[in-house]
């Protein structure tokens, strides 16, 4: 098949859940025998130079980008705000320079399936609609709204709580004015498949999960002294938030029970307020990490304590397949049907990190046990290759024949 993906993120290097769910995506179709062009808007803050992509990664697909400053900043959220009933994060991603490259694109091509990486890349669909008529696929990475509805119901501060009121609002009416406007909708989750029905969707649909690729994750026992571990996007609000909430809630009283334990949180632009708060007896701050594999494997137990979110957790199903003992809260671990206390170990309050941790560190059974099922789980769910195929399967039967 010939594909067209369209990103709002150049998708390498893999290093946030958004390009890791892409470029996994895009491997899985090279892998496959598909060939894929990539149109990408190459964003200000994940800038990569197409250039100086490794030989095997500009094999994978033909790759046509368009640079565009995209950092957000207070004065343009204001300004949307007061003059826009579009969300500022969807017109950050809206360009005349990239519909160019569409048209560059579809002179010289044309595609069995077009699939749209991400809601806020929905809004090129019907200039799409004007040079082809392949089937478009929406890939919806999360239900994007309900992230800014928790953020606005957990958020204390008026000011903030006003705003994430305000964004979540304009986020759902853009959403929900895309539903049914795709031909194919390609959910990561489900859970998400079944709220896209609760709002309308009436088309073919494929739960696609972002998978890995199985046969690069050894794993082994975990030897050494305990420590806990987090890492993820540390730009993202709803992990700034998770961890905040950890650190102030959770924290000291772990370190009552287990002074020598410590903390390290590794991450990719983090804001210097955020680091600052990061400064607890016990808590590290290490930044963005050359190998997440290394950090991964060198740390005992990972943290997720998300209070807000969408979709999946790539880094959990990451951290699974490396077999690493992982406790989240629910939502962190929505999407992903690991089971409590046999993949996975859930907690929602402060008591329940508490108890969860101290059992984990004092219980080496249990500890070995979540390892050991952590990593035949993902092989069982998340098999990339095994999704890609399945997916290709689905498409291969709305695609119209000639």
């Amino acid at each position: 098949m010939k594909i067209l993906q369209i990103c709002n993120k150049f998708p390498y290097p893999p290093k946030d859940g958004g390009v890791i769910a892409t470029y996994n995506m895009l491997k899985g179709f090279y892998i496959t025998g598909h060939a894929v062009t990539i149109a990408t808007i190459n964003t200000s803050k994940h800038y990569t130079d197409k250039a100086s992509l490794p030989f095997e990664i500009g094999q994978m697909a033909n790759y046509y980008d368009m640079y565009k400053y995209t950092n957000p900043h207070v004065f343009g959220a204001l300004w949307n705000l007061l003059f826009s009933n579009k969300p500022y994060t969807a017109t950050r991603f809206m360009s005349k320079k990239f519909k160019k490259v569409l048209d560059e694109i579809f002179i010289s091509n044309t595609f069995d399936i077009i699939q749209i990486e991400g809601l806020y890349m929905c809004q090129y669909i019907p200039y799409i609609r004007k040079y082809s008529n392949a089937p478009i696929a929406y890939r919806a990475h999360n239900i994007e709204f309900e992230i800014w509805e928790r953020l606005w119901k957990k958020t204390k501060n008026p000011i903030k709580k006003a705003y994430f009121f305000s964004v979540a609002k304009r986020v759902a009416r853009f959403e929900k004015s895309y539903i049914n406007v795709y031909d194919i909708l390609v959910p990561i989750t489900q859970r998400d498949l079944n709220k896209y029905k609760e709002l309308g969707n009436t088309k073919p649909s494929f739960v696609a999960p972002t998978g890995v690729f199985v046969k690069d994750y050894q794993s082994k026992p975990f030897s050494g002294d305990i420590s806990l571990f987090h890492i993820g996007g540390l730009d993202w609000a709803p992990n700034q938030y998770g961890l905040l909430w950890f650190v102030k809630n959770c924290w000291e009283d772990i370190r009552k029970l287990h002074p020598h334990i410590s903390f390290k949180i590794a991450g990719r632009n983090a804001p210097k307020w955020f680091v600052k708060k990061m400064s607890a007896p016990g808590v590290e701050f290490v930044g963005e990490v050359e190998s997440s594999r290394d950090f991964m494997t060198n740390h005992a137990i990972m943290v997720v304590p998300l209070l807000a979110g969408g979709g999946m957790r790539i880094k959990i199903v990451e951290g699974l397949a490396y077999g690493k003992v992982i406790i989240s809260t629910s939502v962190g671990a929505e999407g992903i049907s690991a089971q409590h206390e046999k993949e996975i170990y859930i907690a929602n309050t402060t008591e329940q990190f508490v108890a969860g941790i101290t059992e984990l560190i004092n219980n080496s059974e249990l500890f070995r046990s979540i390892e050991k099922n952590a990593i035949t789980f993902v092989h069982q769910t998340y098999d990339n290759n095994k999704i890609i195929q399945e997916l290709i399967d689905f498409y291969q039967q709305h695609v119209p024949r000639n």
